[in-house]
């Protein structure tokens, strides 16, 4: 009798097959002269069988050895060989089969993905081509899936895109190209792109395939380089990161009207702040030292967007010279009816700014006349006093 998992592990895992032992091998024959015993068997290999100090072939060593190298293969000594190898054979099985088994139950599929980045507009594309061979979600033996995409370390929402959705398939072809705005070559290095394929489920919670993660140094610019990845169970993407999102800002000092051009272009992954995953983000500015309410401007209100595109322009009337002492205080807010609004982060431009905000100020300062443009980094600068932390 043998076991079930026995049974699979010939299929499966069969192993060398071994001769069918002769009957001569268990009978050893009497011969007329005495002989010296063989020397120790090793390996389990048989060598010349003795019987009361006399060997079984009537033949020299030499002839009778000669005559069975090409002929004869291994066989089993004794019955306790035999029980000693099948033991170790039967755990080698054993051991395949297990491991045969949780390959097919931790397979999940392969995603076949592009990515390219585009330093001259600061943008990485994202094109999800195909996945094959994925896990079946759902009792019809197939899935609904899409993918979704993350850029880590940031807000779980604020960055995510998503693909449409597949109906009843394991084999899903998108083609379908997402664009990440807002990417520099310092977020390249320090970026990881999360790729996660899930599967739709309208009367409950959709269920986790899998995922793959590419670090963004590996990309150089301008390449489109083409990915083939199986999917791996990971722990889902932490939640509690501070990053808050960054604004896209023109600034442009016109001589001619004697004025400072301020351009709130657009901005990207900002932090959600209402229950539905998104915002309503709009963007207060103003030129400080306070100039009344002539200083103070506000952009529309962009609906359930974690990366809004405003494009809207404000102008102060100042003088170059006043201009170089003052600084530019940039708040994005999400809206709120019958609430205050929500504070998500903020920058300041002038003089007293380090970095690319210092950076920034001056360029605009120098080069009068010429609209410049800088990502820049919300932070908590510019929050009302109770979110500010203590």
């Amino acid at each position: 009798r043998i076991s079930m998992q026995e049974h699979f592990a010939i299929n499966v895992c069969p192993g060398p097959i071994l001769p069918i032992p002769q009957i001569s091998d268990f009978f050893p024959r009497f011969h007329d002269y005495p002989c010296t015993p063989p020397p120790p068997r090793e390996k389990k290999i048989l060598k010349e069988e003795t019987f009361n100090g006399e060997t079984g072939g009537g033949f020299k060593d030499g002839e009778r050895r000669g005559e069975n190298d090409g002929d004869r293969e291994e066989v089993f000594d004794s019955d306790d060989d035999d029980s000693e190898l099948s033991s170790s054979q039967n755990q080698s099985a054993n051991q395949s089969v297990d491991e045969f088994f949780r390959k097919q139950e931790s397979y999940l599929g392969t995603l076949e993905f592009s990515l390219l980045f585009d330093q001259e507009n600061n943008c990485l594309h994202c094109t999800i081509h195909k996945a094959k061979g994925l896990k079946a979600m759902d009792s019809n033996g197939l899935a609904d899936p899409y993918v979704k995409l993350h850029l880590l370390p940031g807000a779980s929402k604020a960055n995510k895109l998503r693909t449409k959705t597949l109906k009843n398939t394991l084999n899903p072809v998108w083609n379908e190209t997402l664009v990440y705005h807002g990417i520099t070559g310092a977020d390249m290095t320090t970026k990881t792109l999360r790729l996660c394929v899930c599967d739709m489920d309208r009367l409950g919670r959709n269920e986790f395939i899998g995922e793959v993660r590419v670090a963004l140094k590996k990309l150089k610019e301008g390449e489109n380089k083409r990915y083939n990845m199986g999917l791996e169970r990971i722990a889902q993407l932490q939640r509690g990161y501070s990053y808050r999102g960054r604004i896209l800002v023109s600034l442009c000092y016109n001589t001619e009207k004697g004025c400072l051009l301020v351009g709130i272009i657009r901005c990207a992954h900002l932090a959600a702040m209402d229950s539905n995953g998104y915002s309503d983000p709009f963007v207060k500015i103003i030129l400080q030292p306070d100039m009344g309410k002539k200083s103070k401007y506000k952009t529309s209100v962009k609906k359930k967007t974690l990366n809004p595109e405003f494009n809207e322009e404000f102008s102060y009337e100042v003088t170059l010279d006043q201009l170089a002492k003052k600084t530019l205080e940039i708040s994005v807010w999400d809206y709120d009816l019958g609430m205050s609004n929500d504070f998500i982060g903020g920058v300041e431009l002038g003089i007293n700014a380090s970095g690319q905000r210092l950076r920034h100020w001056f360029e605009c300062l120098k080069n009068k006349g010429k609209k410049v443009e800088y990502w820049h980094t919300l932070t908590q600068q510019g929050a009302p006093s109770s979110d500010k932390p203590d």
